[in-house]
């Protein structure tokens, strides 16, 4: 049985309303259109868009939040590890000044506790709002992960070398020079 589509363009051309290439290029559309697909729906393309916007928009929003949750782990890590390698400095009375942050601070520490971080044989370093004395190689790890928490950390001075001998010291410097 014949297609009533078919049976329509036969009418339209008995009655001269239409010519063949015009049924031709008709076919050929629908043909082309077939294969590609419909034509695309500017509401659907609307829709596509704002999802993807929407998904670039949530996947920032959760970068965000899990770098704020590793900020977190890495702050309780480095407060962990100040509070385990701490040394106590409870009755001391020889007050060791520093800079932090523009201004001068000041702890309280034994006598040798001092010289040691004058030495470079301790550091302070920021826990919270106090500050604590940890050794250096800790404060190194400290200062690897956040180093505005490592206040003082005086590089540790090797002994005094020898003086090379001066190659001079028999000559004697005359003292009536005249310049």
């Amino acid at each position: 049985m014949a297609n009533p589509l078919n049976q329509l363009q036969a009418q339209l051309l008995k009655a001269g309303l239409v010519k063949t290439d015009q049924l031709k290029k008709a076919a050929q559309h629908k043909r082309d259109t077939a294969r590609r697909g419909p034509a695309p729906d500017p509401a659907a393309e609307q829709l596509r868009q704002a999802q993807q916007h929407k998904a670039e928009r949530d996947r920032a929003h959760n970068r965000q939040q899990q770098e704020q949750r590793e900020r977190k782990a890495q702050a309780a890590q480095l407060r962990q590890l100040i509070e385990s390698q701490r040394l106590d400095r409870k009755g001391g009375e020889a007050a060791y000044q520093f800079v932090e942050s523009g201004k001068i601070r000041k702890i309280y520490l034994h006598e040798a506790q001092r010289v040691q971080v004058v030495k470079g044989a301790l550091a302070v370093v920021r826990l919270g709002r106090n500050f604590e004395l940890v050794p250096p190689a800790t404060a190194q790890k400290i200062a690897e992960r956040d180093p505005t928490l490592v206040v003082v950390l005086n590089a540790e001075s090797p002994p005094p070398a020898e003086a090379a001998p001066d190659p001079y010291a028999d000559y004697p410097v005359p003292d009536d020079l005249m310049w």
